[in-house]
């Protein structure tokens, strides 16, 4: 009784924190987001003392510079042309930062003028080394200008040898640094490899300071830009680069604009994320290229306990009219998203050669909820992965339905508390792929099915087509799933639906829907090639209530399979 009462204050609380915000948001009807408004005062860094030399480091001139604008009421700070090397920047309210289309501010790769500092890390307090330019508790702000900000991050990050080129490596080491013991990844120094190997290295846990990691210093990468409890905050026509770790960081601030900025990160830079808006509130992301070596463009909202204790989710989000290169996702949510992600809008935006499109993903012990989500007219090519991932399984591995049902293993079902994500109430429509492993991905928790999701209008040129596990209220609506030639010849052969569960059954030949204890599945209208081998895989002695409507199923060499204890009376086809 106390455990119902328990669970039922939970859910009742979460909705009370959901249902604070009485704006309602549409298409129709988008988030303001405010602009700030600076002086037209300027104020040349040459004034203080700078000199473009690429030698003359320019740390104090520069931060003189933006201390005496916003001293005198705000303005623009003027970064002239030129090459300009310097130390931390720290940004100052009321001051715009322009950087002069042909001007590099170049920081250096002096670790030592980069002081240890308490910051927050991948949703965790955390010890890091000063950020290249940061600011905390900061109004009407901006970096703009079309000139480029250089974080030197080469220095910084570690890499594997399997990333580079033989003659890349040996570049590297020859470079200085450290090599680990196995010879297979390449350090910047003895500290920051005795950091790589230390257990959360960098947290600020209880009786901990910055002065207690001073022996793993050069391992707490500082993200390029680092902005905290700020207000107004325009990032525009800038390129930001070659971040030591994520390039634009910005945690639990209001009022966010990013126009016509480039992102720019090695393919293979660790951490190398382009953007976090992590806990913000009003943001627009538009028109801006990102290239990154991890996540593209990312909402985070906190991790775990402190996450849900901060209560700050990212919301009322507008993401529009960009282009995305080989990250880890297009455009993503988590995994650290534990305070929630709501009002989100996603429209008219380029996915070439990401690992994954749109990535959501989260894991146990997370919390959050992730709702009211919308995404439409999205570009994709050349994807590595899925073109859509709904993943709660994030960093952990799912059971296999064969594995549970010969007894090798067992399903965990603990029970729901506010450590259990939610993913609900997404729309994504009109999305065009064109190659990738897999359409469609959707993994929710045995304790917690991902949904009420609705994904039309789509065509997805994959190998594989689509994945549904521990979904309830699950629609697909006018989906076209183009497999290539070869996967669908492999499924004229297949004798039955079963197969692992999930996208890490590599081999594994799928039928073209793949259904896995779930329930209220929607599939109406889905359109496939001919000779296509078994449609739809129905598994699980959970799945109940699926409908295929506005389907011909005549072209197909198997309308339907049922194993693992699903029958025929869970799927009806109209």
């Amino acid at each position: 009784m106390k455990t119902t009462l328990a669970i039922l204050l939970f859910v009742l609380a979460d909705c009370l924190v959901f249902s604070s915000s009485a704006q309602t948001y549409s298409w129709d009807h988008l988030p303001a987001v405010q602009r700030p408004d600076f002086k037209k005062d300027s104020f040349s860094i040459i004034k203080y003392g700078a000199i473009a030399d690429g030698i003359t480091l320019n740390t104090k001139a520069i931060n003189a510079a933006i201390a005496d604008c916003s001293s005198k009421g705000g303005g623009v700070v003027v970064v002239p042309q030129g090459l300009w090397l310097t130390g931390p920047v720290v940004l100052k309210s009321g001051v715009n930062l322009y950087i002069d289309r042909a001007a590099i501010l170049q920081f250096t790769a002096d670790f030592d003028q980069y002081p240890i500092v308490a910051g927050n890390w991948e949703g965790h307090p955390a010890a890091r080394c000063q950020s290249p330019i940061s600011g905390t508790d900061l109004e009407n702000i901006g970096i703009t200008g079309g000139g480029v900000i250089d974080g030197n991050g080469n220095a910084w990050r570690w890499i594997a040898k399997d990333r580079l080129t033989e003659g890349e490596w040996k570049n590297k080491v020859a470079s200085g640094g450290v090599v680990a013991e196995d010879g297979r990844t390449w350090f910047p120094s003895a500290k920051s490899l005795k950091g790589y190997k230390t257990k959360e290295a960098g947290v600020l846990k209880p009786g901990l300071t910055v002065d207690s990691f001073t022996d793993i210093r050069d391992f707490l990468r500082p993200n390029l830009l680092v902005l905290t409890n700020c207000k107004k905050v325009l990032l525009e026509d800038a390129t930001f680069q070659n971040s030591p770790a994520w390039c634009l960081h910005t945690l639990l601030c209001e009022e966010l604009t990013v126009e016509a900025v480039h992102v720019r990160n090695p393919w293979n830079a660790a951490n190398g994320d382009g953007i976090d808006a992590e806990s913000w509130k009003d943001v627009l992301i538009e028109n801006s290229t990102f290239d990154a070596g991890d996540d593209g463009i990312c909402v985070k909202s906190g991790r775990d306990e402190e996450g849900r204790k901060r209560g700050k989710p990212a919301e009322n989000m507008i993401i529009r009219n960009n282009v995305v290169y080989r990250a880890h996702g297009g455009f993503v949510i988590g995994s650290e998203m534990s305070g929630g992600a709501r009002n989100i809008f996603v429209e008219n935006c380029s996915f070439i050669g990401t690992d994954i499109g749109l990535r959501f993903k989260t894991v146990r012990g997370r919390g959050g909820m992730v709702e009211k989500i919308y995404v439409r007219n999205i570009a994709m090519r050349n994807i590595v992965h899925q073109a859509i991932f709904l993943d709660m399984y994030y960093f952990s591995k799912a059971p296999a339905l064969a594995d549970v049902y010969s007894g090798k293993a067992k399903v965990t079902n603990p029970p729901v508390t506010e450590a259990t994500p939610q993913f609900r109430d997404i729309h994504i429509q009109h999305v065009v792929c064109d190659g990738a492993e897999e359409g469609i991905f959707v993994r929710g928790l045995p304790e917690m099915n991902i949904q009420d999701i609705e994904l039309s209008d789509l065509v997805l040129k994959a190998d594989r087509g689509a994945e549904i596990i521990e979904g309830e209220g699950i629609q697909l609506k006018n989906v076209r799933l183009e497999l290539s030639g070869n996967r669908r010849a492999a499924q004229s052969n297949e004798a039955n639906g079963s197969t692992a569960t999930g996208s890490e059954s590599t081999g594994a030949v799928l039928p073209l829907v793949y259904v896995e204890n779930s329930r209220r599945i929607r599939l109406d209208g889905i359109h496939y090639a001919a000779h296509t081998g078994t449609l739809f895989s129905i598994n699980g002695d959970r799945s109940a209530d699926i409908r295929v409507t506005d389907t011909d199923t005549s072209k197909a060499v198997q309308p339907a399979l049922f194993a693992y204890g699903a029958t025929g009376k869970a799927l009806e086809i109209k």
